[in-house]
C-alpha cells in the first residue's frame, strides 16, 4: 500500500507540480554550494524539454517524510557530508520507491560521501556508467558519455550509479562538476559552450526521471 500511495503521488507529481529538491544534509559540508544551479536547470529544463517544474527548488532533509514528495532530489557540496540512522532509512525507502538522488562532486565531497553511500546501499557497489545508457543518449546525445566541465584534478569524468531492478536511482557524478555549469555565467565565467553542455546533460538526467 505504501508503494501504491507513492506511485500515485508521483504521478500527481508529474501532472501538475513537477517540483524538484536540494538536499540539505549534516556533517559540516556546504549544502548550499551553487544557489543558482537549481534554478538555472529547471529555467533551461523548462524551454528545451517543455518540462514545467518550478521555478524555485525545494530544500530538504535526509530525514524528513517530505523527501517522498520530489521525484529528483540533488545533491552537491565540497565537504564532509554525514547521514544519520534516519537519514539511511528514509533515502533507502525513498529511492527503493522511485525516488532519484542525484550527488555532483563540487570537489571535495568524494572522500565522504562514498562513506554514505555505502551506509545506504551496503550490499552494492557504486557501477560506472556506459556511455551507451538512456541518460546519455536522449534528448541529447554524449557519445562519450559524462562532459568534462571543470578541470579539478585534470581526472577524467565519471558517472557512477547504484540500480534496482536495472533502474538507475543514484547518479553520482564525478570530476565533472555540472552544478558549477549550471550555475550563472559570471559565477564561474564558463565558456557558453561549456555551460550548454553541462545544461543539456542535466536535461537528460531530468528527462531520464520522467521517462523510465
Amino acid at each position: 500500500m505504501k508503494k501504491l500511495c507513492f506511485i500515485f503521488l508521483f504521478i500527481t507529481i508529474t501532472s501538475f507540480s513537477q517540483e524538484i529538491a536540494l538536499v540539505k544534509y549534516a556533517g559540516g559540508g556546504d549544502w548550499y554550494a551553487n544557489p543558482t544551479s537549481l534554478p538555472n536547470l529547471i529555467k533551461y529544463c523548462n524551454a528545451t524539454i517543455h518540462t514545467t517544474l518550478n521555478s524555485k527548488p525545494a530544500t530538504v532533509e535526509p530525514s524528513s517524510p517530505n523527501l517522498f514528495s520530489y521525484p529528483f532530489l540533488h545533491m552537491t557540496g565540497h565537504g564532509n557530508v554525514i547521514f544519520s540512522p534516519n537519514d539511511v532509512t528514509n533515502l533507502k525507502k525513498y529511492l527503493q520507491s522511485g525516488g532519484f538522488l542525484h550527488i555532483d562532486d563540487n570537489y571535495g565531497l568524494n572522500q565522504y560521501i562514498r562513506k554514505e553511500i555505502k551506509k545506504i546501499f551496503p550490499n552494492d557497489d557504486l557501477v560506472e556508467i556506459p556511455s551507451s545508457h538512456a541518460i546519455f543518449q536522449k534528448p541529447f546525445v554524449f557519445a562519450n558519455g559524462l562532459p568534462k566541465i571543470h578541470e579539478h584534478d585534470g581526472k577524467r569524468p565519471q558517472a557512477f550509479g547504484i540500480f534496482i531492478k536495472n533502474r538507475l536511482v543514484l547518479l553520482y557524478t564525478y570530476e565533472c562538476d555540472l552544478g558549477d555549469g549550471w550555475e550563472d555565467p559570471e559565477v564561474n565565467n564558463d565558456p557558453i559552450e561549456v555551460r550548454e553542455k553541462a545544461l543539456k546533460m542535466g536535461a537528460n538526467i531530468i528527462n531520464y526521471i520522467f521517462n523510465n
